[in-house]
């Protein structure tokens, strides 16, 4: 997973998906290879939102993470449902 460009306005609309991590988050780390897997089978490359290098995220996101974002909407956190998130992903394709 790509990490989003530390010069990036907002961090959170950097792609269509984006997940909200932190260095320390076990979550997020399992959070992971279910975002890109199911992103992978859209067609999608999810971008990675490190809090420690994007600060803003923290006060919005902190007790949140991870936090999945698309089309720079939050739509879930703390667990990663792969069938909520193939739903939502289906759903963005109309």
């Amino acid at each position: 997973m790509d990490a989003v460009p530390s010069d990036a306005a907002d961090p959170l609309k950097a792609g269509p998906v984006v997940l909200v991590t932190s260095a320390s988050c076990t979550a997020c780390a399992q959070a992971k290879p279910v975002v890109e897997e199911v992103s992978a089978e859209f067609g999608l490359a999810p971008l990675e939102a490190r809090v420690e290098d994007f600060p803003e995220l923290g006060p919005r996101h902190a007790a949140e993470i991870p936090v999945l974002v698309i089309d720079g909407v939050p739509r879930d956190f703390w667990v990663i449902d792969p069938v909520r998130f193939r739903r939502l992903l289906s759903a963005r394709q109309g």
